[in-house]
Formats: structure tokens, C-alpha cells, sequence
């Protein structure tokens, strides 16, 4: 028997074990040299576009290093008003910085400057990871202080121009430069060269503007200073932010002493150094710069982000557009108390002056009692708007999409908005029933405004609208989409709502505000910055919203008045929440933002006033504190207006006045019977003008027919008839004026019997009324015989008069509801406020019924008739409440 050829079953289960424990290796070796695979790539990928990115780098002069370029700005004039960069900058050399300066700085910004080639390869890897996940930003730091040096001297410090190519050039340029200074010429040009806040460049110049010391004696908690400031200037600057400014300078002081650079009990002495220990006031000259330094703000923004050049360091002449006498008047009237009773302390204000036409920044005003360069700037800062802003979402839009008049009838009810539980509120917490688009816009109305934004009008046409004005959507609400209380509430600065408005004032063309309109380089090359001007509306728009808006300056001539210069303007005020009420303790008439825009065909200018934080305070009438934005704009714009010809705004052909009988909607022509006071003037669009005349007033009636007497000797009894009239109106009611020896009866039915008629010839007549007139009448006579006997008359049964009476008192009712209806309400409205009185009479926007407003009312503007009526300026409202309710905030 043959021997079995093959491997045991014992001897190939340790064959299979030993090939299956040896595949995981395998399979594992595979996967870490595709790994070192792929990062070799990435390496030789990423050298090769270090390389491409450094081959394309500028080259870095001496100059560069050391450059004094100062950069000077132009008004419109072409005069010289502020030079930038290398008017205020000192040098030191090497041996005059202290070693405390040099370890502050290496510590907060740098701690292996010694150390490394120019380049941290760290920093680097988290740079381009940041650039990986943030879209092609560069958001991670890594920059050592060479290559900070390498940025200062040809590159642009802004954000956006941090990209993955510029790390690139700056590490690639730092490389060079480490080869070719060493580490103590490096750090001492870095030290002269850092801009530290306002006008001041080089710790040096540093030492001497704040502590009026050379730098050689700077302390621990002086150096701690100036090193933390070196991240953001401006924002650490202990004149413009000390809280700030401690707590970063207290951070240096901890690194230090975690470095090993300073002692524990150095470190606690230069914790407890007050922050302003030491500091000299501003020079004369930081005053003279505190006057244009909103403007300033505005102009480095400006070319920051049109240029890739750095006004601070570049050498430029940028030609701005600022009107200095303009400029010092604006800062003047926000920094004294000679021109306005700013009443608060603590009230702070912001206001933006643009050229109607052309769009240029003729002033800024950032703020009040300005004490540091380059802070806050108020003028350009988001703020709530309250009702400024229902022109630019809501009756703009309305005007210009659907065509709407100035009469278009809106009521104003209780309303909730569609697909909400939301129910806006106006001021008074009242409601006005039927009223004109006019009367809506310029009374403040939240309730029709809500209606038309919401209802009316699509979001894209709003979005457009606003779009085309150069307001952006995005910032309207916290959701960054448009809201329902965007009607009459969102969010813009005072540069923004003054530009949106002056395309109201020049007929509807938008041209983004400017301060800069040409930036000429060191080497003579020109940069144009005017931007372009667009048509944002029709002219019919931008006509319509100025003539309802110039109603709003008239009714408050009191606070806002020009004399004779024609201006168009709008209140706006926010609210607190009930909440924010409680919380803080303050009355229920309280708000933290009131604004006042206005235009006349020459300037538009936009003023808020209010508290950098709610905490610090709030505005309200009991102490007139509301008013001051119109008393800031009022100042201002008399003062631009001064030397100018102010001219009236023309209307358009586009443009057609129309009068129309009140009430009536749709809109209606007058009847030949229509009395005058029923009639009202506004304006519509070419091709929207009413064409069918009212029924109301306007119909002709025809003599009644059938008319005829007799009399019943019998029963003593006089019998009347007609016919019966009708009408083509189903829905109007017709009534018979029956007169029997000139006593006249009003009657609903087509006969009519009298007991104990008098006697002889008795004259009757018969009329109809319809449509609030009568028609001609009908006459017939009757011959009533027999003695007149008292007694017998006594005897004889009555009919019974008490339906007659109930009918003509349901008549004469009816006639007197009718006619208060169609009479101006002649009650006056008082506001406690602010103590005055204020009649509206015969007003043509008070036509319709009204209700009284509520004594604490905001916005008690009167629609006045432009075109046909007379505006009687003794009737002003002085005031508006507050246009949004707690509900109203916009979240």
C-alpha cells in the first residue's frame, strides 16, 4: 500500500496561521508608505508653490526698512489738512532701547526671535491649516517678528490681504532678511517702526508722546504697555480704551514673568501701577486731529479696502472730500454745549453729511467729547433705526413697484401678521381706521406700514429696493434675512441712512458714500475711487416720498425748521423691552435710540443720538432729551445751507397731481356736487390716475314722479304719494323730503298721511336725496275746506306719530354721522410732554375721522396737502412717541 503523498492536517493549520498573522503587516506597511507617500507629494507640492509664490515677492529695499514716507491728505480744496505716518515718528538706535523693552516685546510677540532663521515652522503649519478651513483666509498667527518687520514695510496690514501667497512672500523675504541684519538691527527697526495708536509710529516717539520720556527709561509696566499694544494699536490705546489697555498690558506682564524676565515682586509692582500712571495730556496738535478724526477713520477704511496700500507707510496723496469749515462746525456742535443742550450726561451722538447729488462725505461727527484719535466712530457704527427706515423698506418699495399714490387708503385696525402671532402696535396704542398712505407715513403708522411690507409688497421688490440703496440685507436682523418688523425697524449707521436718503433728494440716483475720490502713489501712479452713480428708483419714487416727507419738516418747523429752504425728513425712535424696563429702572417712557433724518436738494444729513450701552442711560420727553438729534440736525444743516441756493424740488412729469373726493377707495374723481371740503389733493404715477367720478357726491337725481295730494273729509286726513325712486346704486339709500306748507319732513317710504292738516290752499313739495345731495322738486297744491274747530280736532283719534319720529330721528342721526364723518376732527391733541398745545384745524390729512392720540404720543404727524391746501404751521405736533413697541424691537 503507497504512502499518501501532502502535509499533514496539523502542519497546514501552521502554515494558514502563519500566512494570516502576516497579511495585517502586509496590509499595514502598505498603508504607511502611501501615507509618507502623500506627504512627500505635499511637501515637494508644497516647496514647489513656496517657490512660485517667493519668486513673485517685491523686493525689500533699505528704504523700505527705514522709510519715512508720510502720507498727505487733501480736502476738497486741495489744501493739506493732516499728514500721516512720518510727521510724528522719532528714531532710536540699538542702544538706546531698554532690555526690558526688548523682553516685553519678544515675550507677547516672539519668544524665539533669538532663536529661529526668520521663519517659525510652526506658525507656519498653522497658518496654512487655518487657510485650509477657512476658505483661503489666514486667520492663525505664526508671524515672528521679522517677518512683522518684512509686513510693515511693503505689505498691507489689512486681514483680506492675509492670503496663503503673501505668508508665503513674507516668510520667504524674512528668510533673506535674517541673512542680512542680525537679531539686534532687526528688533530695533521693528521697535521704530510699530504704529502705536493714533499719529504715533516707533516705541520711541512712543515714550516721549505719552510719558514725555526717552525710551531708554521706560519702566516694566510702560514697556508691558507699548508691547501689547503692538497687536492692535488703536483698540489698547490707554487714552481710548484703559480697561482694555490694563488687561493687555497686565497679559505682557504675566508672560514676562513666566519667562523668567522679571521677578514675582517686579511683576506685582507693575500689576498694581495704575494704568494711567505717568501719562501726559494730548498735545495741541492731537486736539487739532481729534476734529477730523472721524473723517480720518473713514478715509483709511476707505483705501484699506479699494487699495492694497498702507496710507500709514505708503507716501500717498489721498484727495478726500471733506469740507473743513463744514468739519469743525460738526465737531464743534457735538463737543460744546454752545449750540445744543445735550441735557444727559453721557449722551453720545453720531452724524454723516453727504452731497445729495453726488455722494461725497463732505462731514463726519463719531462722537462726543472726543478725547482720543482714532476710537470709536459713531457715525459709521450699526445702530437700530426705528421708523427712519420705513421709506427704505416699505413706502419706497410701495411707490416705486406698485405704483401706489399718495392717497392710497390703508385702514388702520387691529392686526395680526399673516403666518404669525405677531400683532405690531402703533404709538398710541390706537387705531385711525381708514387713512391715506400719505397720512400713514407721515403720522408714524406701524399697523398700515406692517400691511403693506407684509402684504403688498413681494420680499424680492423689497430686497431690491433696499439693494439698490446700498443697504445691505444681510444686516436687517439677527437672522440675516428680512423680517416682518423690518418694516418700520432695522439696522444701519448714520452713513448708510444718510446716502439711502439722498437719492430721495436728487431723484432717485444712489452713489455709495465716498471720503476719498483719487489716491496718487509715491511714484506718481493715479487711483480713481469716485464709485459709480446708479439710477435706484424712478424719479416718481424718489418725487413722492420727498413731497409726504417734507410734511414730516413742516410739523416739526419748531425743532427742525430752515426758514424758507424747502427739506424733507423722518423721525425714527426704538424701544425698550419690558423686560430691559424692569431690569434697569427706568420709566415706561424711556428709549435708547432717537434719530432725525433730513435732506434738502443740497445735503443729506443723518443724526442719532443715544448711549454707547443701555445701562448708561435713556432718552425720553419728560426732559426734551429726544429731541436733540432734530436740534443737532437743525444747527448743522442751517449752517451748510447758509451759502447755498436751495432750491425747491420740481416734479416730474412722471408725476401727475390728481384731486380726488376723501374717502373714496379706490380713489375717485370729484362730482359736479362734491363740496370743497370733501376734496383732496395728492399726487399718482403717469398711467395710475383715477378716471371714474364718485357716486357719492357727484350724482345728478331727477325730479320725483307721481306726486299727489287728497284729503279725507271724512276722517279729516290729509293723504300724500309718489312714486317710488330708484336708483342705479343698490347699495345707496334713498330718503323723500316731503314739505307741506314749508314744514318739511324726512320720509324712507312713498306716502305720507296727516291728521288735522291745515286748511286753505296747502302748498306741497317733494325732493329725493341720494348720494349726500338732493334733486330738484315737484309741487302740487291741495284745497282744505271746512272751519278749523279745536275742539272737535281734539276729539278726533291721532295717528300715531312715534314712527314717524323714529324715522326722521333715525334720519337726522344718520345725516349728522354722516356729516362728522366727512368733517375735519377739530379736537385738539395734547401732548404732556412737552407742554404745548396744538390744533390741527381743517388739516387735509385729518379729513377722516380720527381718535384722539394718546397724550405721551411720538409721532403726532398731520398728512398736509402740498399741492392744493394750505399747511397751517401753527398746527405742529411736537413729537414722536415711540414708533415701536416692545414687540416691535427688532431681535
Amino acid at each position: 500500500m503507497s504512502e499518501k503523498k501532502g502535509i499533514s492536517r496539523k502542519d497546514y493549520k501552521k502554515s494558514s496561521k502563519k500566512n494570516n498573522a502576516t497579511k495585517p503587516k502586509t496590509w499595514l506597511k502598505r498603508i504607511i508608505l502611501a501615507l509618507i507617500t502623500v506627504f512627500l507629494l505635499v511637501i515637494i507640492a508644497g516647496g514647489a508653490l513656496f517657490t512660485y509664490y517667493a519668486s513673485n515677492a517685491p523686493e525689500l529695499t533699505e528704504e523700505d526698512l527705514v522709510g519715512t514716507f508720510s502720507t498727505e491728505l487733501v480736502d476738497r480744496d486741495g489744501d493739506i489738512f493732516y499728514t500721516l505716518g512720518g510727521e510724528n515718528r522719532e528714531y532710536a538706535e540699538a542702544n538706546e532701547y531698554p532690555e526690558v523693552m526688548i523682553d516685553a516685546m519678544t515675550a507677547i510677540e516672539d519668544q524665539r526671535f533669538h532663536d529661529h532663521i526668520g521663519i517659525d515652522p510652526i506658525g507656519i503649519a498653522r497658518a496654512a491649516l487655518g487657510y485650509v478651513t477657512n476658505q483661503g483666509q489666514i486667520v492663525g498667527g505664526g508671524s515672528t517678528i521679522t517677518q512683522q518687520l518684512v509686513k510693515l514695510s511693503v505689505f498691507s496690514t489689512e486681514r483680506a490681504d492675509q492670503t496663503l501667497e503673501r505668508k508665503a512672500q513674507e516668510a520667504w523675504l524674512a528668510l533673506q532678511l535674517e541673512r542680512e541684519k542680525s537679531k539686534e538691527q532687526i528688533m530695533t527697526l521693528y521697535l521704530n517702526k510699530i504704529h502705536m495708536a493714533g499719529n504715533v509710529y516707533g516705541v520711541a516717539t512712543a515714550a516721549e508722546e505719552y510719558y514725555d520720556k526717552p525710551v531708554s527709561e521706560l519702566e516694566i509696566h510702560e514697556a508691558a504697555l507699548f508691547a501689547g499694544m503692538a497687536k492692535a494699536p488703536n483698540r489698547y490705546s490707554p487714552y481710548a480704551n484703559p480697561e482694555l489697555a490694563k488687561e493687555r498690558r497686565d497679559t505682557v506682564i504675566s508672560v514676562m514673568l513666566e519667562e523668567g524676565h522679571i521677578t514675582d515682586e517686579e511683576a506685582q509692582k507693575a500689576y498694581d501701577t495704575p494704568i494711567d500712571e505717568g501719562l501726559v495730556e494730548q498735545t495741541e496738535s492731537d486736539s487739532n486731529a481729534l476734529v477730523i478724526d472721524a473723517y480720518l477713520m473713514r478715509v483709511l477704511d476707505e483705501v484699506g479696502e479699494k487699495t492694497n496700500l498702507n496710507p500709514n507707510t505708503a507716501g500717498l496723496t489721498i484727495h478726500t472730500n471733506i469740507d473743513m469749515d463744514a468739519q469743525k462746525h460738526v465737531f464743534d456742535v457735538l463737543n460744546s454745549d454752545e449750540y445744543v443742550d445735550y441735557i444727559k450726561d453721557g449722551v453720545e451722538a453720531g452724524l454723516s453729511l453727504v452731497e445729495a447729488d453726488t455722494g461725497k462725505i463732505a462731514a463726519l461727527g463719531g462722537g462726543r467729547n472726543t478725547q482720543i484719535l482714532l476710537g470709536q466712530n459713531r457715525a459709521t457704527q450699526i445702530k437700530q433705526t426705528g421708523s427712519t427706515i420705513k421709506p427704505l423698506s416699505t413706502y419706497g418699495p410701495a411707490i416705486e413697484y406698485l405704483k401706489y399714490s399718495t392717497y392710497h387708503q390703508i385702514v388702520d385696525e387691529e392686526y395680526t401678521i399673516p403666518g404669525t402671532d405677531f400683532s405690531p402696535r402703533n404709538y398710541d396704542r390706537q387705531y385711525k381706521g381708514q387713512i391715506s398712505m400719505r397720512e400713514s407715513l407721515v403720522d408714524s403708522r406701524n399697523v398700515p406700514t406692517a400691511k403693506l411690507f407684509n402684504e403688498d409688497l413681494e420680499m424680492n421688490q423689497i430686497e431690491a429696493f433696499m439693494t439698490n440703496l446700498g443697504i445691505p440685507i444681510d444686516q436687517m436682523s439677527n437672522e440675516g434675512v428680512l423680517v416682518p418688523q423690518n418694516a418700520y425697524n432695522g439696522e444701519m449707521s448714520t452713513l448708510q441712512m444718510a446716502s439711502s436718503y439722498a437719492a430721495f433728494a436728487n431723484g432717485g440716483q444712489y452713489t455709495e458714500p465716498y471720503a476719498v475720490s483719487k489716491v496718487i502713489t509715491q511714484d506718481g501712479q493715479e487711483i480713481d475711487l469716485t464709485p459709480e452713480t446708479n439710477q435706484a428708483m424712478s424719479d416718481y419714487t424718489a418725487y413722492m416720498i420727498t413731497d409726504m416727507l417734507k410734511d414730516v419738516a413742516d410739523n416739526y418747523s419748531n425743532y427742525v425748521g430752515l426758514g424758507n429752504i424747502p427739506q424733507a425728513g423722518k423721525t425714527g425712535t426704538t424701544n425698550f423691552t419690558t423686560d430691559e424696563l424692569n431690569e434697569l429702572g427706568y420709566p415706561s417712557g424711556a428709549v435708547p435710540d432717537s434719530w432725525y433724518t433730513g435732506y434738502t436738494t443740497n445735503y443729506s444729513l443723518a443724526v442719532w443720538t443715544g448711549f454707547d450701552s443701555k445701562k448708561d442711560g435713556y432718552l425720553s420727553f419728560e426732559d426734551q432729551s429726544r429731541l436733540i438729534p432734530r436740534r443737532i440736525y437743525q444747527e448743522i444743516m442751517q449752517y451748510v445751507s447758509r451759502n447755498k441756493e436751495n432750491k425747491d424740488w420740481q416734479k416730474p412729469a412722471s408725476v401727475k397731481t390728481v384731486t380726488v373726493e376723501k374717502g373714496t377707495d379706490p380713489a375717485k374723481l370729484p362730482g359736479p356736487n362734491t363740496p370743497e371740503s370733501q376734496l383732496i389733493t395728492e399726487l399718482f404715477v403717469e398711467g395710475n390716475i383715477p378716471t371714474e367720478k364718485s357716486l357719492n357726491y357727484g350724482r345728478e337725481l331727477n325730479t320725483p314722479t307721481g306726486l299727489s295730494a287728497e284729503y279725507d273729509k271724512n276722517n279729516d286726513e290729509l293723504i300724500v304719494s309718489w312714486d317710488e325712486y330708484t336708483l342705479e346704486n343698490d347699495d345707496e339709500n334713498v330718503s323723500y323730503n316731503l314739505s307741506i306748507n314749508n314744514s318739511v319732513t324726512t320720509l324712507n317710504n312713498t306716502e305720507y298721511r296727516m291728521s288735522e292738516p291745515p286748511r286753505g290752499n296747502v302748498a306741497i313739495t317733494l325732493s329725493v336725496s341720494a348720494y349726500n345731495t338732493t334733486g330738484p322738486e315737484t309741487s302740487v297744491t291741495v284745497e282744505i275746506s271746512g272751519p278749523e274747530n279745536d275742539e272737535d280736532t281734539e276729539d278726533k283719534p291721532k295717528d300715531d306719530s312715534g314712527e314717524e319720529s323714529e324715522d326722521n330721528s333715525e334720519n337726522e342721526s344718520g345725516e349728522n354721522q354722516d356729516s362728522n364723518e366727512n368733517e375735519p376732527n377739530s379736537n385738539n391733541d395734547q401732548n404732556t410732554d412737552e407742554k404745548e398745545n396744538n390744533s390741527k384745524e381743517d388739516s387735509p390729512s385729518s379729513s377722516d375721522s380720527e381718535t384722539n392720540k394718546d397724550e405721551n404720543s411720538e409721532d403726532n404727524e398731520q398728512s398736509s396737502n402740498n399741492e392744493n391746501n394750505d399747511n397751517n404751521n401753527n398746527n405742529k405736533k411736537p413729537d414722536d412717541a415711540n414708533e415701536t413697541s416692545e414687540e416691535n424691537n427688532n431681535n
